[in-house]
């Protein structure tokens, strides 16, 4: 079964490929169908933007199409924050390293959460939306290592060390994109697709 991701980001591929090993699914990403569109994420939830981008490639292919929006929320910044902004964030804050770096300082302790959601669409008729949290708190320090983006200071609720110190296999198992993947993953085997 081949899979199209709404996206170009090579990283995020080999990512979600090394997590249906022994599976007969091949993702291919926009890259491979020749869509160099810009899609604009104006939709106020995880849920609108990841319709957004599976939709803005739908007349592109007739394969199924999975789009994903994440982000992280951290109590001590406001409800909700930086969410849907979660990139920007960090592009506003000087980067991904500066903010980091901010945030151990300002936020330490403070409850934080990952939301991954994964929408397909062109399966069935309707879109078919997939959900996953990922719940814990910012670090005192940075811990660099395995993973990108907030993983050097996330700790996981039940763990006292970051993300960044879990091998892949770990991660994928109790991350955000990791749970809303692997209901997607049920849904094709309990569907006889795969």
């Amino acid at each position: 079964m081949e899979i199209v991701i709404a996206t170009s980001n090579d990283h995020k591929v080999k990512e979600y490929q090394e997590m249906v090993k022994g599976l007969n699914i091949k993702f291919l990403s926009l890259n491979d169908i020749n869509f160099h569109n810009e899609i604009i994420e104006n939709g106020q939830t995880f849920e609108e933007n990841s319709l957004i981008k599976a939709l803005a490639i739908k007349d592109y292919t007739t394969l199924p199409i999975i789009a994903d929006d994440s982000g992280i929320e951290i109590e001590a910044l406001g409800e909700h924050f930086p969410g849907i902004y979660t990139h920007r964030y960090a592009i506003n804050n000087g980067g991904q390293e500066k903010t980091n770096e901010m945030l151990v300082k300002t936020c330490p302790n403070s409850k934080a959460m990952f939301t991954c959601v994964i929408t397909l669409v062109n399966l069935i008729d309707i879109p078919l939306v997939f959900k996953g949290e990922f719940k814990g708190r910012i670090s005192d320090k940075i811990v660099t290592g395995n993973g990108f983006g907030y993983d050097p200071i996330f700790i996981p609720d039940g763990l006292n060390e970051p993300v960044s110190t879990l091998k892949d296999e770990e991660k994928n198992a109790i991350s955000h994109r990791g749970i809303a993947f692997n209901k997607l993953i049920n849904y094709l085997k309990s569907s006889n697709l795969i």
